[in-house]
């Protein structure tokens, strides 16, 4: 097929091919009998990316306000001297509990729901990818945060601090549930950071309008791709220490005790292999909001696009550089010190550039300074002077002095709200217009500015101070005459002041939803494609889909809107039932397919219970009953996907409209699902890397590391292991390679069945290893290392073998075939990344330590 074909079909034009629907008002009630809304309580099945993502932000600005109730509870604590309002232990789980709710109930999430919203209006999609992901997503978050915040009105709220450093979050400094719901409840939510994270990489990579090359796509698309990925490969270290973490705790396996061969500071090399690139994952966002902004208020587009867009994959490199930035004063060595002091100052070099594109857009524009503009120029002068002082702490000299007081508190802070907050809120005046139809009041929203502004520096701009004067952080009182008195006086009177200032914005957006002044069509002036849908938008976004060659389409083609609406693109009918949007070409944008995407459904809410129930009944120590609800859970997600590529509910209506040259994505091999598939073996193998990592950071560093004189899974069992999951993942391939040359379903059924049972071989070896070999997961970290990477294997070999075992089951249903080949393509994938897990564990963990004995003898 070439593109030029493609291209024709999709680009349609009122002239050459007029709409199949002439009424517009037709067309929309056509587009909206099938991408509608229930109401009522069947709600609670939709999977339409704009409503789960106004979910998303406002269940994360309520959690945004507990965590600041809990804030200002700690600055009350420290306005003077011997207060007795809170005692030490409140004060602990209230600034664990802040810590932890703004990072992970709040900041990403809320980030991550915004992005939801707007990327596929901007990409010319209508809808995100895997719109059922997105639904399951949201009710892991909404679940785990509810589980995590009730610990507060149980008493049990976590107290080792939002960054859980053992020994003190271990059993023995914290042996009631406390530290189990920190555990428990935020892994459960980054379940949906990690699918938001999927789902939005997939589909800004593979649904962008005809001819949206890379080079063509909105800042804010870049930066929400580098975030993504950053989230996809930085999550899985934290994910993996939650897990060993409460494996240490619930069932006394050693991995971070010294005593047993382990070592404490494992636990802050795995927290901080995800937490400074979370600053990041923070940041990039936000900056693609203000790369957005400050273009459409400049009058002029933005200065640097290149430059900037390599400023943001450069960032997602680099910080994955910098994790040892929080650890200068746990005894990191001489030379490690100096190369992450090095790379701490480095990340300041894409950082400025992107500060001096804003300032050259302004410089060279015709800014005009409405409410959004007000909070970007508070953006730029408090992230500013946070980068300042983040390059003071990449001295490792001046770290040592400040690392345990209120400066950096304050640093952290000036980062996250000025890099975080202050964007955030610019970006939702923005585009208060989208999501309502109307405009934000300029003078109460200049008020909460002010407020929230003054408040700000009034409130962290002391604790540099106090921080210099050698106030520690972390403690819940001081003595009098120490010179902190007036200062954490001041302090805590101005974040009230910064209160009073969210507050106003939050009255200020909730009146102006009844009394705002009704919208124009792009009242702005703005560029990008958002605004062409209408405010706010219909459920499909786009009556026809446009194609696009420039990067500021509605400034190019100001009539846009109005040819959407008139149904003057592709895709402009929606009489087959399918829910319908163009796959591109990662690179060109030229259309490769129609993906045709999933309605409402139950099952992600049924899921996401199951998954709930699954995390209390595991801190109730219920572990007969988890293991039921976990095997529950599974089943609903199996049959979740069994409405999934041809069965006829997911491909509904026949497929003879399509644009010439494409097919529905089920009857290629190249769909969506497989992009997703990748992603998440990517973070699988981020996950499988960690725990390699902690297996040589083990061997090599801990004090009391215990190896014995001969491996207890031997030599050559787990390569034996290896072998026939290589033999199952020849199988996979020969199948995929047969509906590729040979129309033959039984052949098919055959080579898939054989993968399956080779699978299940795979799982009675290593179930014989966890049984039979002289395993003590209880008494050496060098043990617990070698079980739970027995059961890490067994868990996909089974699973590779359960999904092979399906695919022979459609096959027989005929939903996989030669004119549905997508799915094993998928299967085999899985396959190929269980194989290659088990031989790469053979070499790293019998193998490798063999060659070190050898090399010692």
């Amino acid at each position: 097929m070439t593109s030029a074909p493609v291209r024709s079909a999709v680009d349609t034009s009122s002239t050459d091919h007029p709409p199949l629907a002439a009424d517009a008002q037709a067309l929309h009630a056509e587009f909206e009998a099938v991408w509608g809304n229930p109401r009522g309580w069947r709600a609670l099945s939709v999977v339409n990316h704009s409503s789960i993502a106004l979910r998303f932000m406002l269940t994360g600005g309520v959690f945004f306000l507990v965590a600041g109730l809990l804030g200002m509870l700690l600055r009350a604590q420290l306005a003077r001297p011997g207060q007795a309002f809170m005692g030490a232990e409140a004060y602990n789980q209230a600034f664990t509990m802040h810590g932890t709710m703004m990072m992970f109930l709040f900041a990403v999430p809320i980030l991550q729901g915004l992005a939801a919203y707007l990327l596929p209006k901007m990409l010319g999609a209508r809808d995100l990818v895997f719109p059922r992901l997105s639904a399951f997503g949201y009710w892991c978050y909404v679940f785990g945060g509810v589980i995590f915040t009730s610990s507060l009105l149980l008493g049990l709220a976590p107290d080792a601090g939002w960054f859980m450093y053992t020994p003190l979050s271990s059993s023995h400094y914290s042996p009631g549930l406390n530290s189990d719901f920190w555990l428990l409840g935020v892994t459960f939510v980054e379940i949906s950071t990690m699918a938001a994270g999927i789902e939005i990489a997939v589909s800004i990579l593979r649904t962008r309008a005809s001819g949206m090359a890379l080079h063509q796509m909105p800042v804010f698309a870049w930066a929400m791709l580098v975030t993504s990925l950053m989230i996809v490969t930085g999550f899985p270290p934290l994910i993996l220490g939650s897990i060993l973490l409460e494996l240490e705790r619930a069932a006394g396996w050693a991995f971070f005790d010294p005593t047993r061969g382990g070592d404490a500071v494992l636990w802050q090399h795995l927290f901080w292999l995800f937490g400074h690139p979370e600053v990041y994952i923070i940041f990039l966002p936000a900056a693609g909001v203000v790369s957005t902004i400050v273009p459409v208020f400049a009058r002029r587009p933005l200065v640097g696009y290149r430059w900037v867009v390599i400023s943001l994959v450069s960032i997602g490199f680099i910080s994955f550089g910098l994790w040892v930035h929080h650890m200068f004063a746990v005894g990191i060595p001489a030379m490690a010190l100096a190369f992450f002091s090095l790379a701490s100052m480095l990340v300041a070099i894409p950082t400025g550039v992107q500060v001096f594109a804003w300032i050259a857009t302004l410089w060279a524009g015709r800014p005009v300074w409405s409410v959004p503009m007000l909070w970007v120029a508070g953006f730029l002068f408090i992230f500013v002077a946070g980068g300042l002082t983040g390059v003071m702490l990449a001295f490792v000299p001046f770290d040592w002095q400040v690392h345990d007081t209120h400066f950096v508190v304050a640093h952290f802070h000036y980062v996250l709200i000025g890099g975080m907050l202050f964007p955030l809120i610019a970006g939702l005046y923005y585009w208060l217009p989208h999501f309502s139809g109307r405009m934000p009041f300029e003078r109460l929203s200049k008020v909460g500015f002010w407020l929230s502004f003054i408040g700000f520096n009034g409130t962290f701009l002391v604790m540099h101070w106090t921080g210099l004067m050698g106030m520690p952080r972390r403690v819940y009182t001081y003595a009098p005459g120490m010179g902190w008195d007036l200062p954490n006086l001041v302090s805590s009177v101005f974040s009230f002041v910064m209160a009073f200032g969210v507050a106003t914005v939050i009255l200020d957006i909730a009146l102006h939803f009844r009394l705002g002044r009704r919208a124009l069509v792009n009242p702005w002036g703005a560029d990008t494609l958002e605004w062409a849908t209408g405010t706010p938008p219909k459920s499909y976004n786009f009556a026809s889909l446009p194609p696009l060659s420039t990067r500021h389409p509605l400034w190019d083609h100001p009539d846009l809107p109005h040819t959407i609406a008139a149904g003057q693109h592709a895709l402009p009918q929606a009489r087959h039932g399918r829910r319908e949007t163009l796959g591109s070409d990662p690179v060109t944008g030229v259309p490769r397919e129609v993906i045709h995407l999933p309605g409402n459904s139950w099952w992600p809410l049924v899921a996401g219970l199951l998954l709930a129930a699954l995390c209390i009944l595991l801190l109730a120590k219920a572990y007969v009953a988890a293991a039921g609800t976990a095997l529950a859970a599974v089943g609903v997600l199996l049959r979740w996907s069994w409405e999934n590529g041809a069965h006829p509910r997911a491909a509904a209506g026949e497929a003879h409209d399509l644009p010439d040259g494409l097919k529905l994505h089920s009857r290629t091999f190249d769909g969506p699902g497989l992009w997703g598939m990748g992603l998440t073996l990517l973070a699988d193998a981020a996950l499988f890397t960690s725990l390699l990592f902690g297996w040589l950071y083990l061997w090599t560093v801990a004090p009391h590391w215990q190896p014995p004189a001969q491996s207890p899974l031997g030599i050559w069992p787990l390569a034996a292991v290896a072998a026939v999951l290589g033999l199952g993942t020849l199988c996979m391939q020969r199948a995929v390679e047969g509906l590729k040359t040979t129309p033959n379903a039984p052949r098919l059924a055959a080579q898939l069945g054989a993968a399956a049972v080779l699978g299940v071989l795979a799982c009675c070896g290593l179930a014989a290893l966890l049984v039979l070999a002289p395993l003590e997961p209880r008494r050496l970290a060098h043990d617990a290392v070698l079980t739970f990477t027995l059961y890490y294997l067994l868990a996909h070999a089974a699973l590779a073998a359960v999904l092979s075992a399906l695919q022979v089951w459609r096959v027989r249903c005929g939903y996989v075939g030669t004119l549905a080949p997508y799915e094993p393509v998928v299967v085999a994938l899985w396959w190929r990344y269980t194989a290659g897990a088990a031989a790469v564990a053979w070499l790293v963990m019998a193998l490798l330590p063999l060659a070190f004995r050898s090399g010692a003898a």
